[in-house]
């Protein structure tokens, strides 16, 4: 396989799982959910989902919900961090990390806003 059909290979592999993830949020009944293409941003993975919670207990409840389905659709065991207390649940699905918090923790934190801006320029070039 050269390298660049194993890169769309993984690109589509990384929709799927994506597409997945979206779903079974939306079915858990997750609030305000945002996607973020980390191309080009970082090699931690290629996309990043932020997600709320109405309540400690309803953000345990989406982590629990979407680590079964990656894993019985076959997207391996996603590793899970936060569910002591349910705040910010950060679940690392290896190509998507997820993030799921309780409103006023992603107000406090708005990860979105350091992930969504845009990449400053290159001083070196110029």
């Amino acid at each position: 396989m050269s390298s660049a059909s194993s890169i769309a290979a993984t690109k589509t592999s990384s929709q799927v799982q994506l597409d997945l993830t979206i779903q079974t949020l939306e079915d858990a009944k997750a609030q305000d959910i945002t996607t973020i293409d980390l191309e080009g941003k970082s090699s931690i993975g290629d996309y990043m989902v932020v997600a709320s919670g109405r309540s400690h207990r309803h953000v345990g409840a989406i982590a629990d919900q979407l680590a079964r389905a990656l894993k019985e659709q076959g997207h391996g065991r996603a590793r899970i961090e936060g569910q002591d207390n349910c705040d910010w649940v950060l679940i690392d699905a290896g190509n998507i990390i997820i993030h799921v918090f309780r409103p006023e923790v992603r107000e406090f934190y708005n990860i979105e806003k350091m992930w969504l801006a845009e990449r400053p320029e290159d001083q070196s070039t110029q």
